[in-house]
């Protein structure tokens, strides 16, 4: 166990080291410039419009019309005006950060495992068990599942507690399960691949617990700011590219635990070499010449 938990933070700190790689920084840009550039158009064209839809489904929505009417009176009127953006927000979230973590596999993931494998494991064998149809069919069906979870856990959201654990924790899953995959696939073979996942199941999924926290830092930060709701078509771009970040950090922090991880799998199934046993040569010493002899020996 100690070893375990001396593995995830030795690799968490060569990730964050990782992340200040000019090389890793140039490719964050390149999600931004996808996704970013799809958000920024989506919410300038269509933020009055999506804020004034919900309006009017929460206005229309009799059963909440008394909780709403109340939070409105007694919040003086601010209560409308800031539903519509947060609801707008919320639903905002999920889209961006299932974009960032498939941009992140698909622009950055195979450019972080092979810097990782180059500079700290050189002589591991790539037995390339993983393939990258195999990556994006993969992440296509977690993230669909994982979205599914989502909607399914939105009526729980309303108890404190879970809405703070039900979120990051498909997320972490959803982490856990795409960039396990990325990490191992150009070196690991299946059937290492599989083992790997199965005896390491619980650290990896600490790891994508504690991204997936890391990936809601910056949802926090815009939904609990009503200053930054009207800027929030132009902070779109900003907050892809901290979703990037976050995702790309994970993405080292796994390729190293995972990496690490074969390295020791294949150690330890290296047979113990024995020296060959060398072998005893006996001499039979020359026969002693008896000096007091009167005449020499013939």
């Amino acid at each position: 166990m100690l070893v375990t938990m001396a593995s995830v933070f030795n690799a968490f700190w060569r990730a964050a080291a990782y992340c200040l790689h000019p090389r890793l920084i140039v490719l964050s840009l390149l999600p931004v410039l996808v996704a970013g550039g799809a958000a920024f158009g989506l919410a300038y064209f269509f933020w009055d419009a999506a804020v004034d839809i919900v309006r009017l489904a929460i206005d229309g929505f009799v059963l909440l019309a008394p909780v709403t009417g109340w939070l409105n009176e007694i919040s003086g009127g601010a209560f409308r005006s800031l539903i519509g953006p947060l609801v707008v927000v919320a639903l905002s979230v999920p889209v961006l950060l299932i974009s960032a973590m498939l941009l992140v596999s698909a622009f950055m993931g195979s450019v972080i495992v092979d810097l990782v494998a180059r500079r700290r494991f050189p002589d591991l064998e790539r037995r390339r068990g993983g393939s990258w149809w195999g990556s994006l069919a993969g992440s296509l069906g977690y993230t669909l599942l994982a979205v599914l979870l989502l909607l399914i856990s939105i009526p729980f959201w309303l108890i404190p507690p879970l809405v703070l654990v039900l979120p990051p924790l498909i997320w972490g899953w959803l982490s856990f399960k795409v960039m396990s995959y990325d990490a191992l696939a150009e070196h690991a073979s299946r059937e290492e691949r599989q083992q790997l996942m199965r005896e390491h199941r619980w650290p990896l999924l600490a790891i994508g617990l504690i991204t997936g926290y890391l990936g809601a830092a910056p949802s926090l930060v815009w939904a609990t700011g009503a200053m930054m709701l009207p800027m929030m078509p132009l902070l779109m771009p900003v907050f892809v590219w901290l979703y990037t970040l976050v995702f790309a950090f994970a993405c080292a922090w796994f390729t190293h635990y995972c990496l690490a991880a074969l390295a020791r799998l294949r150690h330890d199934r290296l047979p113990e070499i024995v020296p060959p046993a060398v072998p005893v040569v006996t001499t039979t010493p020359p026969p002693r010449l008896d000096t007091n002899l009167p005449f020499p020996p013939a």
